[in-house]
């Protein structure tokens, strides 16, 4: 590696081409970095600064060149400034197509900066771009027409961005061209012999620069190849992909869709912000190419489940509706479900009736006011409870036989709370809603312009409240957001507060309406408490035939519970290599303590760890050589942690549950061991 200080021009007026790889992301800078760039600009040319340093700019060569070729560069950091820099020099060109006072000259600035004037046609243009930046970027420096497509995008905006400033700037072009002649880089050329490009841009991304996860894994995988190869995978498999989450401005997807998959391979939820770096560990020793096969493939599956790719319509319907539940967190079970359905293992029949179980099960827990912070987890172990011999009924037993805080509401209990829940001010009133209309409802309106209304209005008036009666007030305190007050219409705002009367029988009124909700509501002479709740109880009905529970036999249950218990208990104390000596000593006296703390502590024996569980694991043992190392199930910061002995392992990967590590090498630090796993204890018990 050799790093030098420059002057951006001098770095460009050179017989060498910069080609930006096709691994690399296209131009993104936008207005306000082009804004911001502008600003430093003019600020060096109005107070005549020295020079102005704008960072370093990384590259590679490509090949060996004689003198008189134009050498060609791999950059491996810089294309946003190269390029906008670039754009500036292109405006500065147009300018001086009507302005012929300034000293400088178009096919000057031209010939030194944006193309090698002798060079073969390949290497003409000193700026190689990737992808559909690269058309756009080379029609502009030939001044070729643009399309209205190419038009709309960010090389052109960002041109036409530096071609207003210049014709509104009150500062001469010479001036300002002396300002850009300040610009200071520092080149670093790296040897490609000795350098790994790969380190170099991971170093880059941990200084803080604009590189996402999705920069990072890209870059890992295509610089694992080398020439035509690289070339295959990227345009069979990464550009495709790409294509994906970028069409529809889906970018920060990627990140998401990378989550999901690490967590349907590793049972594991990796942070969001350490995405990458738990992809470089499940990739270690692994084929590459193969990774990206099979990433191209759960990318496509991805598109489907989340970005509405799915061809099939009802299958599309009901990935709609899981989105408008806003639960991410079960992409790694439906990607892994949806290759069985790909691939034939599982019918349509039997995908759509899993789909439609996963639907049910967070809704009704939604409606329960069932905490869903275990949700992720839930979904992370899921897939690999069920018998592939016995696909749908395994996997609706797995969720009848979820308890406390993953459980899935029966009907009893679900009926209960449906009806006195303030649906309302839930994020999730208009997919109800909407799926309440048009269940078994072949006839659809443009549900755009259609909203939750209040039958029995917010603000009462003196008619309301007269038709209410005496206890008007305790009516519309308890059934003002329920269901049976609560309906679609197109014409909210019309209705407003009139009496239930006016809102039936007005134009475009109740009885006007084509919606089926609102039929309940034209053969009702007025509205009040019986009336609420007998058309809640009208729609229970559907609301049970929609959101179904799962018809298994309770034999069938037990069955599965009988077979898991003895699973769990297949292993022994005895099987742990480390609990022996001194280690097992210190594990028994630890054990005792801990079982002492509630008579309804349960120890669950697991392949690698000891479990201590009350509602689920607050504290788990991992015997090692040194002695035992604690996994305590809190956040870090919720600990009480006096003498700071507890390590945060929230990012790393680990066996157990929970946020924290404490290690227990010895009897004196028991007490203190159960002293902070009774903290994870006590949170369970709130």
């Amino acid at each position: 590696m050799k790093a030098s200080e420059t002057q951006l021009i001098t770095f460009l007026n050179t017989n060498q081409q910069l080609i930006i790889p096709i691994y690399q992301r296209t131009y993104s800078w936008g207005k306000d970095q082009c804004d911001c760039f502008w600003k430093d600009l003019m600020q060096v040319a109005k107070n005549d600064t020295e020079y102005h340093f704008i960072g370093s700019i990384v590259y590679i060569s490509e090949g060996l060149y004689n003198n008189v070729e134009t050498q060609k560069y791999l950059v491996i950091d810089g294309q946003q400034r190269l390029t906008t820099i670039s754009l500036l020099l292109l405006s500065m060109i147009d300018f001086l197509k009507s302005n012929e006072n300034s000293q400088l000259k178009a096919a000057q600035i031209k010939n030194q900066f944006l193309v090698n004037e002798y060079a073969e046609d390949d290497k003409k243009i000193k700026l190689c771009l990737t992808q559909e930046d690269k058309s756009i970027f080379e029609k502009l420096v030939n001044g070729t027409p643009l399309t209205e497509k190419e038009k709309d995008s960010k090389i052109y905006k960002n041109f036409s961005f530096f071609v207003d400033k210049l014709k509104s700037s009150s500062l001469e072009l010479d001036l300002i061209y002396s300002a850009l002649l300040k610009i200071v880089i520092v080149a670093i050329v790296l040897d490609k012999n000795n350098d790994n490009p790969q380190l170099i841009f991971e170093s880059l991304n941990s200084t803080g620069l604009d590189l996402s996860q999705f920069d990072l894994i890209r870059n890992y995988i295509l610089m694992s190849f080398i020439g035509d190869e690289q070339k295959i995978i990227y345009n069979n498999y990464w550009f495709p992909m790409e294509k994906l989450f970028t069409e529809n401005n889906n970018e920060e997807k990627f990140d998401l869709f990378i989550r999901s998959y690490l967590t349907m391979k590793l049972r594991s939820i990796p942070r969001i912000d350490r995405i990458y770096e738990e992809f470089k560990k499940y990739s270690f020793g692994k084929d590459i190419k193969d990774i990206i096969e099979d990433v191209f493939k759960y990318s496509v599956y991805y598109s489907k489940i989340d970005l509405g790719k799915e061809e099939d319509p009802t299958i599309c319907g009901i990935f709609d509706d899981i989105k408008s539940l806003k639960i991410e967190v079960s992409h790694p079970f439906l990607l892994a479900v949806y290759e069985d359905y790909a691939s034939g293992k599982i019918t349509k029949d039997i995908f759509i009736k899993i789909l439609k179980d996963i639907e049910s099960y967070v809704f009704r827990r939604a409606i329960c006011g069932v905490p869903t912070n275990s949700l992720n987890k839930t979904f992370a172990n899921l897939y690999w409870e069920i018998d592939k011999d016995n696909y749908l009924e395994s996997f609706e037993i797995a969720l009848l036989t979820k308890d406390s805080y993953r459980l899935f509401p029966k009907d009893n209990e679900f009926k209960k709370e449906i009806v006195i829940r303030d649906l309302y001010n839930s994020r999730i009133k208009f997919y109800l809603f909407s799926k309440l209309e048009y269940y078994k409802n072949k006839e659809r309106v443009n549900s755009d312009f259609l909203s939750v209304e209040h039958i029995m209005p917010q603000e009462l008036s003196e008619s309301w409240k007269e038709e209410l009666g005496v206890d008007y007030n305790k009516i519309h305190e308890t059934y003002l957001h329920t269901l049976g007050n609560l309906t679609l219409t197109g014409y909210n705002s019309d209705m407003s507060n009139r009496s239930f009367l006016e809102k039936r029988d007005k134009p475009k009124g109740f009885k006007d309406s084509g919606l089926k909700l609102n039929k309940y509501l034209v053969e009702l002479d007025k509205w009040g408490e019986q009336q609420i709740k007998e058309r809640a109880d009208s729609l229970i009905e559907d609301i049970l035939d929609i959101w179904r529970f799962p018809e298994v036999s309770q034999e069938k249950i037990d069955k599965h519970r009988i077979d898991l218990c003895k699973k769990e208990n297949k292993y022994k104390i005895d099987d742990f290599d480390y609990l022996d000596g001194n280690t097992l000593e210190l594990f028994n006296a630890f054990r005792d303590k801990i079982i002492e703390l509630d008579e309804k502590i349960v120890e669950d024996i697991k392949k690698l760890y000891i479990a201590y569980k009350l509602k689920t694991n607050f504290v788990d043992i991992v015997p090692q050589r040194s002695g035992l190392s604690l996994s305590l199930n809190l956040k870090h910061d919720e600990l009480n942690d006096p003498r700071k002995l507890c390590r945060d392992v929230s990012h790393m990967s680990r066996w157990g549950n929970g946020d924290v590590e404490f290690k227990l090498l010895s009897n004196n630090d028991i007490d203190y061991a159960v002293f902070l796993a009774k903290q994870a204890l006590d949170r369970q018990k709130k």
